[in-house]
């Protein structure tokens, strides 16, 4: 089976805790702290193999989680990062937070990698908070989780001329024709479920051909699994509209396609179009190729009359969309993805809201992650914590919207009494 659309769900690492550890050694009665940091998360990142052409793989597992960063350890020793994991996909691979529906990378070079899921940092370890007024610290910070996300990974071919048209129109012969492709051929509508790619050799030039399953009235909705098979048009530079001269009515043929490619997509509807009318090698085919001429000649120009079974102009056709492809640009550079994203700069800004009677909330990006690598099991530790949110004035601010004695304040899914 052909997978061009998966979701699955994937799990950084989290960081591993810092260490509380104090110099132990003779004649060294009152040895400083040495305890260690936590080693970071395992990030996940998708990776472009090219050897790749559908996303079944990924269908057959759906869940990636990194590993953890180890714990520090004492004598200042840091503990291991957590291992990164890598997720081999095609190219032409778009990535999509599944909950926000943000585009989060294109994947189009063999080997390009991207981030899709950051490790949590490690937490330091009570050396790192040794100062001159603390000289002693007995605590550390823990782990901070890391990242976790849905994605839906889209796999769009990558071609530069694409063969669109109604089922049984022949496409899947031309390519057979045209190319060292072998897609399945058969006499009934929808022989072809999944789109398939061929080479083409015109005088020395070539290209990539795709088949794209047939289209009917209603693809752009999903009818006849139409949107699966539309976004691999997507990224094609020009179409070769293959009409069925067989049809009874060519020419709305033609229409009812582009009626479908406008639905779905104005970009995909305003790339230029070779159209031609196969199965000349039929009885009244050359009578339908005239009237196809006389009804859209004057918006599309020439309108090819090409026979895939017996090779009658296929050489022909196949000459002018090399010509047509060389007069048309190519897609500009897309911007590099990076293999580690710089991590954006916290937000310290803090809004602090009234939830019920007794309960706030605070919410921040930095003030939710010191508040999740704080080891609130430590009275050092929270006190630090503490101390931040009256060096801030978010203590005040709290105050002055009413918090009491005993109140609850929610900081991210940790929740404190205010004392």
């Amino acid at each position: 089976m052909f997978y061009d659309e998966v979701t699955i769900q994937v799990r950084a690492g989290d960081g591993g805790n810092g260490c509380v550890s104090f110099r132990r050694e003779k004649f060294v009665p009152f040895g400083g702290p040495n305890g260690g940091n936590g080693g970071g998360g395992g990030s996940v990142f998708l990776r472009v193999n090219s050897h790749l052409n559908s996303l079944v793989a990924l269908a057959r597992q759906r869940h990636y989680r990194a590993g953890d960063g180890g714990h520090g350890q004492g004598k200042g020793r840091q503990g291991p990062n957590g291992s990164d994991v890598y997720i081999d996909v095609p190219r032409g691979t778009m990535v999509r937070d599944a909950d926000t529906g943000e585009l989060l990378g294109d994947l189009t070079g063999e080997g390009q990698t991207l981030l899709v899921a950051r490790g949590g940092r490690g937490g330091r370890g009570n050396e790192a908070f040794k100062g001159a007024t603390r000289q002693t610290p007995r605590f550390a910070e823990r782990g901070e989780p890391g990242e976790s996300r849905r994605l839906v990974i889209e796999l769009r071919l990558i071609a530069d001329v694409g063969i669109v048209g109604k089922p049984n129109a022949g496409k899947s012969t031309l390519l057979s024709v045209v190319s060292a492709a072998r897609p399945k051929i058969a006499d009934y509508p929808f022989t072809t479920l999944s789109p398939t790619l061929g080479v083409v050799e015109v005088d020395g030039d070539t290209f990539v051909l795709a088949d794209i399953p047939g289209l009917i009235e209603g693809a752009h909705e999903g009818a006849g699994l139409g949107v699966q098979f539309l976004r691999h048009v997507a990224r094609t530079r020009l179409l070769v509209h293959l009409i069925d001269g067989a049809s009874p009515d060519p020419v709305g043929d033609y229409r009812a396609i582009n009626r479908e490619l406008e639905a779905y997509s104005p970009e995909l509807a305003a790339k230029p179009q070779v159209v031609a009318i196969n199965k000349m090698d039929l009885t009244g085919a050359e009578e339908k190729l005239s009237a196809l001429r006389d009804a859209i000649g004057a918006e599309v120009g020439v309108v090819y009359g090409i026979s895939a079974v017996t090779g009658e102009g296929v050489q022909a056709l196949m000459r002018i969309v090399a010509e047509r492809l060389d007069e048309l640009p190519r897609e500009p550079p897309r911007e590099e993805v990076y293999v580690f994203r710089p991590r954006e700069r916290e937000r310290t800004d803090v809004t602090i809201t009234k939830e019920t009677a007794g309960v706030y909330r605070l919410v921040g990006e930095e003030i939710e992650r010191l508040a999740r690598m704080t080891d609130w099991s430590s009275y050092e530790s929270a006190e630090r914590f503490e101390r931040i949110l009256a060096a801030r004035g978010i203590a005040a601010r709290l105050e002055e919207a009413g918090v009491e004695l005993g109140d609850t304040v929610l900081i991210g899914d940790i929740e404190l009494e205010w004392q």
